[in-house]
C-alpha cells in the first residue's frame, strides 16, 4: 500500500498522456513549449508549497498509502508528481477547450446569404 498514491498518480498521468497523444494537444504538438510550461507551473506551485510549509500552513499527515519518502521536511516525494499531474491536466483542459471553441466559432462563422438590395421581405 505504500506506493498506492504515487502509483495512482502515475497511472492517471499515463492516461492523460494517451489523450494528449490521441488528439495531439500538448506534448505531441510542441514538446519543447509544453515541457517549459509544465516545468514552470510545477516550480511555481512547488514554491508556494515551500512557503506554506515554512509558515506552518502545510504539513504531511501520516498515511499508509504514501511512500514516506520526503524531499524536504513536510514535502513528500508525491507532491511534485501531483503538481505535475495537476499542471498537465490543466494544460490539456485549456488546450482542449481552445480547440472545441475554435471549431465551434469557425462553424458558426459560415457566410450567410443576405437578401439582395431592394428585395422585398
Amino acid at each position: 500500500m505504500r506506493f498506492a498514491y504515487l502509483g495512482a498518480l502515475l497511472v492517471s498521468a499515463g492516461g492523460l498522456a494517451l489523450l494528449d497523444r490521441r488528439w495531439r494537444l500538448l506534448l505531441w504538438e510542441d514538446v519543447r513549449r509544453a515541457v517549459i510550461v509544465l516545468v514552470s507551473g510545477v516550480l511555481v506551485l512547488l514554491g508556494a508549497d515551500l512557503v506554506g510549509i515554512a509558515n506552518g500552513l502545510f504539513f504531511r499527515a501520516p498515511t499508509r498509502v504514501m511512500t514516506g519518502v520526503l524531499l524536504a521536511p513536510e514535502l513528500p516525494v508525491e507532491e511534485p508528481v501531483f503538481l505535475a499531474f495537476l499542471c498537465y491536466l490543466t494544460m490539456l483542459l485549456v488546450r482542449g477547450a481552445e480547440r472545441v471553441l475554435a471549431r465551434r466559432t469557425s462553424s458558426d462563422a459560415r457566410p450567410v446569404a443576405l437578401p439582395a438590395a431592394g428585395a422585398r421581405r
